[in-house]
This record gives C-alpha cells, sequence and structure tokens, in this order.
C-alpha cells in the first residue's frame, strides 16, 4: 500500500472512534447566545488527553467576554512541532446558534439514522473538530513526520465575529501559522468569502393611548418606512455582481424586531437588526455610509421620528490569495482521488473566522466535512446533520494534504 493508502486504512480501523468522538462533543451544548462555551472546551481537552494530545487552554478574561455579550470562552490550541518547517492550522469553532424550534431528533442527542450524525453543530462545524483530528492521529502514526508544525485551534467565537476566538489568539501573538485550513464542506474547497455588517437601528417616536393616536408619533411607521427602504435596496444589489465564483451580489436581511408595549398603545420604540452581506469587491466603509443614509433619509419622511444606528459587527470579506496555492492544489488532488469527482475552488456568500488569519497574513482555505451546501447540512435549522461518509471521507483528504505538505 501507498503512504495514502495507509493513512485512509488508519482512518476507516478508527472510525467508530471518530463518531463517538463527534457524538461527545455534540452532546455538550454550545447555544451562542448564551454563549457559556468554557465548558465545551474542557470536554473537548479531556478527550483531546485520551488522544495523547495536550490542549493550551486559553480563557478570555472574564469581563471581556461579558462586555462582549457572551458568557465564557476558552479557546483551545494543540501544538504538534515535528522539526524544522512551515506551521499548519486546522481551525474549527465549537459556538452555534440556538436549536430552535422544529427538531425530528434531539438536538444534543448526536443520534445516527441513515448514515447521518443529527445535532446542533454536527455539520457547522464539531464535525471538523474530528475529522481535524483524526486527520493529526493519522498523520503521526502512519506518515511519522519530521518536519513542520500542525496546530489545531478550537474556537468558541465564530457567531459574533470571531474577535474573542481567533482573532484574540492572533492579537495576543499565542499562534502565527505559515498556512491554515478552517472548516468546511467536503465538495469544494472555498478560496473567498462574504464580508457582513450588522447593526442595531433603534427608531425613536413617542409613546400613546391608542384612543387617542395624534398624541404620539408612531414609532413603528417610522421604522415601516426603514423596511421598505432597505428592502428596496436588493433590488439595486442585484446589478452589483462579484466576479468570484460562487458569490452572486450584495444583499440586505433584516433578522429581529422587537417593539412596542402592548396592542392599546401607540409604540414609542422599534429595534431592528439588519444584516448587510458584502462582496468582496466592496468597501466596507462605504456600505457602511451608504446603508445608514438609506436608513437617515427614510426616518426623516416622518416628523417626530429619530434613529439610533449602532454597528454590532463588522467582518470584512475573504480575499481570493496566491498565497493558499499548495492548500489548494493538495486538497483539490486529494479531494479528486477520494470523491472520484474534482472540488472546484470557489467562494461563499458565508462569513467566517479565515478573514482574521487572512488579515494577519496568514493564507487559508475553507474545507471540511461537511456535505455539498449550507442548505443540505441544515446549519442554522432543525435537524442539522453531517453525513457520515462525508465526515470519513473528508478526514482523509485532510490527512493526506496533511502529509503533502508537511513532506
Amino acid at each position: 500500500m501507498t503512504d495514502y493508502a495507509k493513512l485512509d486504512a488508519w482512518i476507516d480501523a478508527h472510525f467508530d472512534e471518530e463518531v463517538k468522538y463527534l457524538q461527545q462533543l455534540v452532546q455538550v451544548p454550545t447555544d451562542t447566545p448564551p454563549g457559556n462555551n468554557a465548558p465545551h472546551a474542557e470536554r473537548t481537552a479531556e478527550l483531546l488527553k485520551e488522544f495523547g494530545f495536550e490542549a493550551e487552554k486559553h480563557a478570555v478574561p472574564e469581563q471581556e467576554v461579558k462586555d462582549y455579550g457572551l458568557e465564557s470562552i476558552t479557546n483551545l490550541i494543540v501544538r504538534r512541532k515535528y522539526g524544522p518547517g512551515r506551521t499548519i492550522a486546522l481551525n474549527a469553532h465549537g459556538d452555534v446558534v440556538p436549536p430552535g424550534e422544529g427538531w425530528t431528533h434531539d438536538p444534543y442527542g448526536g443520534e445516527i439514522k441513515d448514515g447521518a450524525l443529527y445535532g446542533r453543530a454536527a455539520a457547522v462545524s464539531k464535525s471538523d473538530f474530528a475529522s481535524f483530528t483524526f486527520a493529526l492521529r493519522a498523520l503521526e502514526a502512519v506518515a511519522q513526520p519530521s518536519k513542520g508544525t500542525v496546530e489545531l485551534h478550537f474556537t468558541y467565537d465564530e457567531e459574533f465575529g470571531g474577535l474573542l476566538g481567533p482573532g484574540w489568539l492572533l492579537q495576543k501573538q499565542l499562534t502565527k501559522p505559515d498556512l491554515m485550513i478552517a472548516a468546511g464542506f467536503s465538495y469544494e474547497v472555498v478560496t473567498a468569502h462574504n464580508g457582513c455588517l450588522q447593526m442595531e437601528v433603534t427608531v425613536h417616536g413617542k409613546m400613546a393611548h391608542a384612543a387617542i393616536p395624534t398624541s404620539g408619533i408612531d414609532a413603528l411607521q417610522g421604522a415601516t418606512k426603514i423596511l421598505t427602504a432597505l428592502y428596496a435596496q436588493n433590488t439595486l444589489y442585484q446589478q452589483v455582481t462579484s466576479k468570484v465564483e460562487g458569490i452572486t451580489h450584495p444583499y440586505v436581511n433584516v433578522g429581529r424586531i422587537e417593539g412596542g408595549t402592548n396592542t392599546n398603545v401607540v409604540p414609542g420604540k422599534v429595534v431592528l437588526k439588519v444584516d448587510r452581506r458584502m462582496i468582496p469587491e466592496e468597501n466596507p466603509v462605504e456600505v457602511e455610509a451608504s446603508i445608514r443614509k438609506v436608513i437617515t433619509d427614510a426616518a426623516a419622511e416622518l416628523p417626530g421620528i429619530t434613529v439610533d444606528i449602532k454597528r454590532l459587527l463588522l467582518a470584512n470579506s475573504m480575499q481570493p490569495s496566491p498565497g493558499n496555492k499548495p492548500l489548494v492544489d493538495a486538497i483539490q488532488k486529494h479531494g479528486e482521488a477520494i470523491f472520484g469527482e474534482p472540488l472546484k475552488a470557489v467562494g461563499t456568500p458565508l462569513y467566517t473566522d479565515v478573514r482574521l488569519y487572512g488579515e494577519a497574513g496568514i493564507p487559508g482555505v475553507i474545507y471540511g466535512a461537511g456535505p455539498r451546501t449550507v442548505l443540505e447540512s441544515h446549519a442554522k435549522r432543525s435537524d442539522e446533520r453531517v453525513v457520515l461518509e462525508d465526515l470519513r471521507r473528508a478526514t482523509k483528504v485532510i490527512a493526506r494534504t496533511l502529509a503533502d505538505l508537511l513532506a
């Protein structure tokens, strides 16, 4: 057998163990919010120790986490140094949105049915805690590298933007890899992604009794003007197209609306949560200035309506980079060998933590154990799942890729 075949065989022989590891990770909730994620890091570190991997625990200071709107974050780094050479980091995030409604499987059960493992974060991205860990185990057991270093970065702040996850590790100079791979999907290697601007828009009017509405100023009417203006932008955005395959055009979404006190009261305040996705070609400063103007101009159409606009998140896009070519070449080569079909190098409309590595001068790509699409994985929806055969094959691709990069 070739070395690649031996890597594959090791993964096959230990696959039941890999699946059990993933089940144990899914069974510890990491709903964000509220974002009490340190317990999951502790459990992950315990499991890693059983494999002979010592995880460094980097706890973000409590006040810093609370000021950020979360409860606890402990990021993990596993460093495996084999000799001189480049350092390759593998990053997956453990935090995830709450389950929501509509599940037919326990979101924390890790139940297996019809060849898929169900649970919140089963696909995004606890599956890549498993694929990355077992690819590294296979590498050491079979290839026994004598050059370079591999680091596992298991972090807990992707849902809120990554600044207290990879951003914090990089800012504190706790790591500086030469190349990195982040959790993704098995059927493509992602080389670029959208940026994201999130804002909280508070619309102020004047509360009044519904029997005498003219004594108040209806904040909801003001919010309606703003909503109409924002959604009209989506028609215009369709004319702004990206040159990156897999990315189409910008768009805006209003994901949450809160306001009013009762049915018989003219609402005095309405709060909108706005999400504006930016293609790689857009300038974030210009995008924010433009969307703020749309909101303030719409509010000005109703006398007495005022708005406060607060930026919640500004995540830059991930730009295509020639520096990630070694990663792309290796993943495409082994992906085609394992999956029996070519792996495309594309962009994605998501935003991820990879941009933070890119901003630190570290070339990276997105590749991991999910299915063909986010939609297929049910990520952020009920009955999230990962197909176990995708997990197995992605683990083999990562192990082979590491063997090539450290050769």
